[in-house]
């Protein structure tokens, strides 16, 4: 069995914790562990049992919808039951926390904010969920999936399905004058996620430490993974499947992901340092220049790039623990 499989393959019960990447680091991430266990099939529920700071572990029946975001407390786990945990029109906050688990929900077409945002916050762990909402309504209509800004860190984002989305898919880093606030954080891993539909920020990243691995991007209409303003990834082993620009370290900031100019604008490069193989799928990275981030201080095994795609797809999204 492959390790991950392995690993993954636990039981929704107290004893859930980040298994791997960022999130394992200073002193890891455990959630609701030790605390009380509840479930819930409405809104209301949901909005009041995730909210509080003391340990807990929510299961969500739903589905249920939003009109705004919901806030979760620290130490928290929130865990989809089955394929019942849809949360619709509205996403999930998590602002000045730390230690949470998010698993097994699809967060769906949520408008005016984020599906999920992730601010000042660190240890936390976003595992095997599902998010999209559609490619109809334009550039602007939708937020970002999953953004994380705001000085982060300790964070590990694996095995998501992220499809049918237009634009910010996932921003890492506030803007590029934040330096004060965000030099130094944002080390977070990204592992065995499926994106597909996407248009672009797969993920972007700003003063960051990014370890992409074992991902599979299909369909990546404009760029993808993009390391600006000093920010840096390593890229392991990834599928790229007509995506034409894989991996960019290059500052300009595309028409279809700039909130600045429509014609685009400048931020300073970042760098990239690729690893193990990955496949790029005939298209062309724009990489100028290569940093010194080349390895993590946690264990991991790569999937046999032959069979990231298959294991990734197969494995990723919700009903999958």
């Amino acid at each position: 069995m492959n390790l991950f499989l392995g690993l993954l393959v636990v039981s929704l019960g107290l004893g859930v914790k980040a298994q791997d990447g960022y999130a394992t680091s200073n002193g890891g991430t455990t959630g609701g562990a030790g605390g009380v266990t509840t479930t819930v099939s409405s809104a209301a529920a949901f909005q009041t049992a995730i909210k509080s700071d003391t340990p807990k572990t929510v299961y969500l029946k739903g589905p249920i919808s939003l009109s705004s975001q919901a806030s979760i407390g620290n130490n928290t786990s929130i865990i989809g039951v089955g394929n019942t945990g849809i949360i619709t029109g509205g996403g999930l906050k998590i602002s000045s926390k730390s230690n949470i688990i998010i698993r097994n929900l699809v967060v769906n077409k949520v408008v005016g904010n984020d599906a999920l945002t992730i601010q000042r916050s660190s240890n936390i762990w976003v595992d095997h969920n599902e998010f999209y909402s559609d490619t109809d309504h334009g550039f602007d209509y939708y937020d970002g999936q999953v953004d994380i800004t705001h000085a982060c860190d300790w964070i590990t984002v694996s095995y998501n399905y992220f499809h049918d989305h237009y634009k910010v898919r996932s921003l890492i880093g506030h803007n590029s004058d934040n330096a004060a606030e965000d030099t130094g954080k944002f080390h977070i891993t990204y592992h065995h996620n499926h994106w597909n539909n996407i248009h672009t920020r797969t993920p972007a990243m700003r003063y960051a430490r990014v370890h992409s691995y074992n991902n599979v991007f299909e369909n990546v209409l404009s760029q993808g993974i993009h390391a600006r303003t000093y920010a840096q990834v390593l890229v392991e082993g990834n599928v790229f499947v007509n995506t034409s620009e894989p991996v960019s370290t290059y500052g300009f900031v595309i028409p279809d992901d700039s909130p600045v100019d429509p014609e685009g604008d400048y931020e300073p490069d970042g760098f990239a340092n690729l690893g193990a193989a990955n496949d790029f799928g005939g298209g062309k990275n724009n990489i100028t220049k290569a940093g010194n981030f080349t390895s993590v201080p946690y264990s991991y095994t790569l999937t046999p790039l032959a069979n990231v795609k298959a294991y990734v797809v197969a494995n990723s999204g919700v009903g999958k623990l």
